[in-house]
């Protein structure tokens, strides 16, 4: 007499088609996650509408510091990471190279007195932020130069002998 009902064999095969199915959407799903961590490290903090735009709730809009977001690009002999900092000063950044990795760091605080015939003001505020980026190639950190002009900050990094030899020009038919 024949069972009604799947066997546990068929149960198993069943479980494990339904797991195969998944296992694609798991890197979409990692993928998502990334981005939406990455978007909350850059703005950790929820922003509110104001009469000048949108501002973290917390500060004025001059301390709304978040991790800058840079450009890295090799040209012949250089690796170059250039980024926006406005409002900064070169004295509020730090820059250090260490291996293949190139990080920037700034500090900014802010403090504002207003003392008027009716009223008294005073508000402090501090923002800070730490950016890292892994370098494509080798480079020689005793020659790294860094120049902080108009907001925007430009690190140049000598290749290594190395390095400069890896890259291959290659012919496309």
């Amino acid at each position: 007499m024949a069972k009604e009902g799947k066997t546990t064999k068929e149960t198993k095969a069943v479980a494990v088609r339904k797991a195969d199915e998944l296992v694609p959407r798991w890197g979409e799903l990692d993928r998502w996650f990334d981005r939406m961590f990455e978007d909350m490290w850059r703005r950790p903090f929820p922003t509110l509408p104001s009469l000048f735009g949108r501002e973290p709730w917390f500060a004025a809009p001059a301390m709304a510091l978040r991790a800058p977001l840079l450009d890295v690009y090799e040209e012949k002999d250089d690796v170059v990471v250039k980024g926006e900092l406005p409002g900064m000063k070169k004295e509020e950044i730090e820059v250090t190279v260490s291996g293949d990795v190139v990080t920037i760091k700034g500090e900014k605080k802010q403090e504002e007195e207003v003392k008027e015939k009716d009223y008294y003001r005073r508000e402090r505020s501090y923002g800070a932020f730490s950016r890292s980026v892994e370098l494509p190639c080798e480079v020689k950190s005793g020659e790294v130069k860094a120049s902080f002009k108009d907001g925007v900050l430009e690190i140049r990094m000598p290749k290594t002998e190395e390095a400069k030899k890896k890259s291959i020009s290659v012919k496309i038919d």
